[in-house]
């Protein structure tokens, strides 16, 4: 099985490297804007898949990501100065955030990050000196580097992809670590984790930081994609969604943000042909996919070698019954 997805991870990245140069200029947005996502729900796959703790509020961290290079960029601060000054923010933000975790769990920290959601989203809303309000931060350049310019939007692809690689890269190496087997067993079993020596107070904590890291990434690669930000893009209406893309993909799937990004990215491009029912279409899909799928899509292999072994194990009761 790991060879079969670092097979169709080698495979899906040779196709998001060469398919795009085939699209027009809207397409290639729309795959950019898959990347972006895939990095942002990378993070929340880490902190909901992985670690188990239930989080919606990561949209507010992708706003931090945004604003943060928004602002540098208008204060005339390099763009590679300002995306790391957005993910830093967001590491130490998501730190604090990750507190309540310490204290309630399930249902209850969920409506914690929500409404540390809607406190983010309020200051982006009501500070106009610093986010513009309602009217958004406009303008947003896109970087250069070394003298390339990324304007062009399949060079501003390109170096998303770069991104999202190198990220995905890292968080492949995370997981493998002593680190990502703390946060699998905090999610399995965190009182028996505990008394296997494991801090899960300290993964915890870096669960939701390393988790809103990526989230603010993500955010300052789509501020400077889209040239304009403002607060509607941040709600906790967004924070479900992506929240959903890591359910639909396969919480604790590695390659589960890639396939739930596209669900919740590409599939409503895809469904615009049902004109105003197309968001019916969409939320019905997501629906039946939760019943039947609680454990994504990436779980159907997983459920038909489950059956599998249990039909066999039946068959083998069955002849030992008979001998008898």
């Amino acid at each position: 099985m790991k060879k079969l997805n670092l097979f169709l991870g080698l495979a899906l990245l040779l196709a998001m490297a060469i398919a795009p140069a085939y699209f027009k200029n809207y397409g290639i947005h729309i795959f950019t804007t898959w990347l972006v996502f895939i990095i942002a729900t990378m993070g929340l796959n880490l902190t909901v898949g992985y670690a188990g703790q239930k989080s919606l509020g990561h949209a507010a961290f992708f706003g931090i990501g945004a604003y943060t290079v928004a602002i540098c960029l208008k204060a005339g601060i390099s763009f590679w100065l300002a995306l790391p000054a957005g993910g830093l923010l967001c590491f130490f933000t998501g730190l604090v955030v990750g507190f309540p975790a310490l204290r309630v769990q399930t249902i209850y920290l969920a409506f914690a990050t929500l409404g540390f959601n809607t406190a983010a989203w309020l200051v982006m809303r009501n500070e106009e000196w610093l986010t513009g309000g309602t009217f958004g931060i406009n303008n947003i350049a896109r970087p250069s580097l070394g003298g390339i310019s990324f304007d062009g939007n399949l060079a501003y692809y390109r170096m998303v992809l770069v991104f999202t690689v190198i990220l995905a890269v890292f968080m492949w190496a995370l997981l493998r670590s002593p680190w990502g087997k703390a946060f699998t067993a905090l999610r399995d079993n965190p009182i028996r984790a505990e008394s296997l020596g494991i801090d899960t107070r300290s993964y915890t904590l870096l669960s939701f930081a390393i988790g809103a890291t990526f989230a603010g990434l993500a955010g300052g690669l789509y501020a400077s994609q889209v040239g304009f930000i403002d607060p509607a893009l941040f709600t906790v209406g967004a924070s479900i969604m992506m929240y959903l893309m890591v359910v639909v993909g396969g919480p604790g799937y590695f390659l589960g943000p890639i396939l739930g990004s596209a669900v919740g990215v590409v599939l409503p491009e895809w469904l615009r042909f049902a004109q105003a029912w197309y968001l019916f279409v969409f939320g019905a899909a997501v629906v039946v996919l939760m019943i039947w799928l609680p454990d994504g899509l990436l779980s159907i292999p997983d459920r038909i070698k489950a059956r599998r072994q249990s039909r066999a194990a039946s068959a083998a009761r069955a002849a030992q019954g008979v001998k008898a």
